[in-house]
């Protein structure tokens, strides 16, 4: 891990988090704890790793990226 000041390891789970709040979070109004986990459940199972392109994939998503790799 690098020491303090060097925000380069923490990057990818700020990107993430960034994208699920603009995606998601923001557009919810949650009236429970139970209903905020399960939609943001399925927004990470159903929605980020199966369909949503990613760039570094090269626009593709995880699932069309792990089939291509495989053929």
């Amino acid at each position: 891990m690098s020491r303090r000041a060097n925000c380069w390891d923490n990057a990818p789970m700020e990107s993430f988090f960034a994208s699920l709040k603009k995606e998601l979070v923001h557009h919810e109004n949650y009236q429970t704890r139970e209903e905020a986990k399960a939609s943001i459940f399925e927004y990470i199972e159903v929605f980020y790793n199966r369909q949503r392109r990613h760039s570094s994939l090269g626009y593709k998503s995880p699932a069309e990226y792990e089939q291509s790799e495989l053929s």
